[in-house]
């Protein structure tokens, strides 16, 4: 909605990253997915492929700074909780509709 409300006031078309400005660890997700499901899982450690980053992280200060804009979820948990509730609503609809 920020957006738009730019858009109309005049303002240029322009990308931007929607992001923490805060990166997590590969394992850090998965003890957040572990501790937020209560299934403990086996992980296997690999070394990076090649070509991946040693790290991404989404800056978000131009979106921050030209539309206000801030996220909502910001605690890894939190956002895992609601990732897990997604895919289970999905899954529920596939079952459905099978």
């Amino acid at each position: 909605m920020a957006a738009l409300k730019y858009l109309r006031a005049g303002g240029a078309s322009d990308i931007f990253n929607c992001g923490y400005s805060q990166g997590y660890s590969v394992l850090q997700v998965t003890d957040a997915v572990k501790r937020v499901s209560g299934v403990d899982f086996d992980v296997r450690m690999a070394p990076r492929r090649p070509g991946d980053p040693a790290t991404i992280v989404a800056k978000s200060e131009k979106i921050r700074s030209t539309l206000g804009w801030e996220p909502e979820l910001d605690d890894l948990d939190q956002i895992v909780r609601h990732a897990l509730a997604w895919e289970d609503k999905l899954a529920e609809l596939k079952r459905q509709a099978s």
